[in-house]
């Protein structure tokens, strides 16, 4: 019995012993595993997410690219349509005839419905960042096409966001920012993005001061914006003189803003005469409001030589000889030799020999010559010799086609002697051959064989945007005096600090423009058609006042004058 039972204690141990390796075996499997999956989730937490694709849709790429960014959802701003007030209903039609017939009233009370004149919200729903957009199609996502954040600030990694997310907005074309608390650094980044947007052309920045006042990147060479309100910034004369520098210089100028909106800052007349520097050479602006500023007489003075005429500064005046030795010889900048003259590629004439009627008569009995001749090949070989100089063979069909481009071309190099023997410049005729031959088919012939004038182009005229500093000068006192600023169509001095003396001087700039556009009318210069000075301190009973007020009615394009009363009309016709 003792033996039997200590084989049993020995099996029991034995047992124990393999129960207790199996336990330990599975806690180290279970140790193990638990350490990899450790192991693998900070892997996982420290790989970089794959970069997010944006898809043009701006409420799903800004809510994704906010998550990424770490926002919680309750933290990120919606995006939500803007409202929009309710348009009138058409008035009804008296002679609609109702096709139900009214009801007997009820007497039984009903609950009256409620109004659906305004939404309610929770409490403080309204303070709550968000984004407001308009769209195109409201059932399209991807016809975003303005974007109005008001009332909540604007720091760095929400710019990060809108790198991303604006320059695919397709259709956006509006962005319009309000309080926001930009910095240098946010402002400067904005500007950055906005060139990336295809068809971006309105920014609205407003209520927004900076100490830098950065206000000049908005109105570099690279922007694209057209319309650009900056009110409400406590712009200053520093402000102002770097957005006047922006808007042109001797050498650069800023090509595609139209309209900018100053008004409700602080600058004064430095900061005006800043501006007013800025357009000396610019003539793309058309709108332009100063309005609720510091601007005195002297700023106005200032406005009034620019609208009228100015003299041209030494760094100016340099300019201008170069653009004009540039335009004189336009190859001189590129190191080549200036091309031959027409004179000694013809065959038929001596170079020392000036135009004279001999050789008309020459040419005249050439012509005369080639009616007699049958032959194709020798028409074509006259012909390649009249318009050698622009380099061009221009076939015809019938003989009098043939006789016509004979004749245009004897026309064409009497043109050229006459130019030759007055300019005696071989860049001029460069030129005139050059704008010849690529306006349109017709450009050998100046007048048709009956002695009409022939249309020397098919297409349309163009309307070329020339620098200010070609036009035409006059010279007073030593100095070059051009035409002033004739672009600008709205000018908004109201509510500044302008007196009588600055008034005359707006008068006598208008008075110029208008006597400037009579006798030399621009299709593209019309000069000054609306001008602001409401609320400044300008008696409403001065004579100059009242003068400026008639010119500028009849200037107004939704001027429309009075028509005349039917009496009147018929004592007219009698009398």
């Amino acid at each position: 019995m003792s033996e039997a039972g200590d084989a049993k204690g020995v099996f029991a141990s034995a047992a124990k012993k393999v129960k207790m390796g199996k336990r330990v075996e599975k806690a180290l499997k279970e140790k193990a595993a638990a350490s990899s999956s450790q192991e693998a989730t900070e892997e996982d937490a420290n790989k970089a997410p794959e970069p997010y694709t944006c898809i043009g849709h701006f409420d799903a790429d800004f809510t994704e690219l906010c998550r990424r960014a770490g926002l919680p959802p309750t933290e990120i701003p919606p995006v939500v349509l803007r409202a929009k007030r309710p348009g009138t209903p058409p008035p009804p039609d008296p002679k609609a005839k109702d096709p139900t017939p009214p009801e007997e009233p009820v007497d039984v009370a009903e609950e009256e419905p409620k109004p659906k004149t305004y939404v309610t919200k929770e409490k403080y729903s309204y303070f709550k960042p968000n984004i407001q957009v308009e769209m195109e199609h409201e059932e399209k996502p991807a016809t975003v096409t303005e974007i109005y954040i008001r009332g909540w600030k604007i720091d760095d990694m929400m710019v990060d966001i809108f790198r991303n997310c604006f320059p695919t907005i397709e259709k956006l074309n509006t962005i319009n920012l309000w309080n926001v608390g930009l910095t240098d650094k946010t402002l400067r980044d904005l500007a950055a993005i906005f060139p990336q947007c295809p068809n971006l052309k309105n920014v609205s920045i407003e209520g927004n001061p900076i100490a830098e006042e950065p206000w000049a990147c908005l109105i570099g060479d690279d922007s694209l914006i057209v319309n650009l309100s900056l009110r409400h910034n406590e712009i200053t004369d520093r402000g102002a003189s770097g957005i006047g520098a922006a808007l042109s210089t001797v050498t650069t100028c800023n090509k595609n803003l139209i309209s900018l909106n100053l008004s409700h800052n602080k600058f004064s007349d430095v900061g005006a005469e800043a501006v007013v520097k800025g357009l000396r050479m610019n003539r793309v602006l058309l709108c332009l409001s100063l309005a609720s500023n510091k601007i005195t007489d002297k700023g106005a003075v200032k406005f009034g030589e620019l609208l009228s005429r100015f003299p041209l500064t030494h760094e100016e005046v340099v300019e201008r000889r170069k653009l004009l030795s540039d335009k004189g010889s336009p190859d001189r900048g590129t190191g080549k030799s200036p091309p031959p003259s027409r004179r000694a590629e013809s065959k038929d004439r001596p170079g020392s020999v000036r135009s004279g009627s001999h050789l008309d008569k020459g040419d005249k009995k050439r012509d005369k010559s080639s009616k007699k001749k049958d032959n194709k090949h020798e028409k074509k070989n006259e012909k390649e010799d009249a318009g050698k100089g622009n380099k061009t063979v221009v076939m015809m069909d019938s003989k009098k086609d043939k006789d016509e481009g004979a004749k245009g071309g004897t026309k064409k190099d009497d043109k050229w002697k006459k130019d030759t023997s007055r300019h005696g410049s071989r860049a001029s005729l460069v030129a005139e051959t050059v704008n010849k031959t690529t306006k349109g088919k017709k450009t050998t012939s100046s007048k048709d064989k009956k002695g009409g004038a022939a249309p020397e182009s098919e297409s349309p005229d163009m309307v070329e945007a020339i620098n200010p500093l070609l036009d035409s000068v006059e010279s007073i006192d030593g100095q070059l005096w051009i035409p002033g600023n004739r672009s600008i169509i709205n000018l908004n001095l109201s509510r500044n600090e302008i007196g009588e003396a600055g008034l005359k001087s707006l008068l006598l700039a208008l008075q110029y423009q208008i006597t400037l556009a009579n006798l030399a009318p621009h299709p593209a210069l019309k000069g000054l058609m609306r001008l602001s000075l409401g609320r400044n301190p300008i008696r409403a009973d001065s004579e100059a006042y009242q003068k400026l007020q008639d010119l500028l009615l009849t200037r107004d394009p939704f001027y429309k004058p009075q028509a005349k009363s039917p009496d009147g009309e018929v004592q007219s016709l009698v009398g």
